[in-house]
């Protein structure tokens, strides 16, 4: 039997996976190089980023021994941002977007 007119019926929804619904994040990236101190590298961190400096001492780090930290993720025009000033402090930076 049908069910009356404006009766409400239960419907099913699907379910949503909310981590597709946001757009994944850009990098900002900075590079080993062979000019600036690791004591520069961590106060740069500390200075722009407002780390705290095991955090800062922790990234630069992994500057050195690996080659490369990503030091902040956000939108792209963030990371542009964040490029730009790692630039204006000397250091090499760079902009990705990581692969999932």
């Amino acid at each position: 039997m049908a069910a009356p007119v404006g009766t409400p019926v239960e419907i099913e929804e699907p379910e949503i996976d909310e981590s597709t619904l946001t757009e994944r994040p850009w990098q900002t990236v900075v590079w080993n190089d062979p000019v600036n101190l690791m004591s520069y590298v961590t106060f740069v961190f500390e200075q722009y980023f407002g780390y705290a400096r095991k955090k800062a001492e922790k990234l630069m780090l992994q500057v050195h021994r690996e080659g490369r930290s990503t030091v902040s993720t956000g939108s792209r025009e963030e990371m542009e941002r964040d490029v730009q000033a790692m630039h204006e402090y000397g250091l090499w930076a760079t902009l990705e977007k990581p692969d999932v």
